[in-house]
């Protein structure tokens, strides 16, 4: 009933046409400016604005020219083992002594390294093209190390030059002392086969590992120096680790790629 009473009286009295028409009230406007605001600001940002992103992968560290496998030219018997792991031999030297059938063969080093692994042991019977022995590409005790990167193919395009990376080594704990810092020396022009991996590292396993998901294309990383450090290069901590790297030391690298706007993502 008293709902009904309030309609009539509203039907009874006379139009208010004299008084201003309030379409909104002052909040309201307040919450329309800054929605209109922040519409505007995302529109230019997505225009002009850009987003950065990285691509992690696994790395080597190694010398600038890599690795070679050294094979015996000839079968026989191993009757004697001139060279260790970790020695540097200059070009031409001798490596493997073999019995043949013609006599005995000498394996020599076919370009100046260090032995990083001996496949082959005194009295062992081997086959021509038999991998005897692994040979890092370093002449000079003082070569400069590099990174080599295996990023997936996909990326390798977005990879800008001179850009940053971050190093996460496996025999440095990164929570005590961080990542190894470098920047792209180069990027290759064509993915790598297990063979062509295995070839430049000296590790056939290896090149099976980096290619389980696809041919990678390799991206050598120069690493930033630091004199002031025990490694001789440049970490996110202070000091980097209280020792030298050594070179075949796996790590895993983050690159920096080139800068996306973000209405590329919207486009097809």
């Amino acid at each position: 009933m008293q709902f009904r009473q309030q309609a009539l009286a509203k039907l009874q009295s006379p139009e208010e046409l004299d008084l201003p028409v309030r379409f909104a009230r002052p909040q309201g406007w307040l919450v329309l400016s800054a929605t209109l605001i922040a519409v505007v600001a995302a529109a230019v940002w997505a225009v002009t604005g850009s987003v950065a992103s990285t691509v992690s992968a696994p790395a080597v560290l190694t010398h600038g020219e890599g690795s070679y496998v050294l094979q015996s030219p000839a079968a026989g018997q191993v009757t004697a083992v001139l060279a260790r792991e970790g020695q540097r031999l200059p070009a031409n030297s001798p490596v493997l002594k073999v019995r043949t059938s013609q006599g005995e063969t000498v394996v020599r080093t076919v370009a100046a390294g260090r032995v990083t692994a001996l496949a082959a042991t005194l009295g062992q019977i081997i086959s021509t093209g038999a991998n005897v022995a692994a040979v890092e590409k370093v002449a000079h005790a003082d070569d400069p190390l590099y990174a080599t990167v295996y990023v997936p193919a996909e990326n390798a395009a977005s990879i800008p030059e001179d850009a940053a990376v971050d190093l996460t080594v496996q025999t440095v704990p990164a929570q005590q002392y961080g990542v190894l810092r470098g920047h792209v020396k180069a990027v290759d022009r064509t993915a790598q086969s297990a063979q062509q991996i295995g070839a430049y590292l000296g590790d056939s396993q290896l090149g099976e590992q980096f290619t389980e998901d696809g041919r990678p294309v390799a991206v050598l990383v120069r690493l930033d120096p630091s004199p002031s450090t025990k490694s001789g290069y440049r970490w996110s901590s202070a000091n980097g680790p209280p020792y030298p790297l050594a070179s075949m030391t796996m790590a895993t690298g983050s690159i920096r790629l080139a800068d996306q706007r973000p209405v590329d993502w919207l486009l097809p």
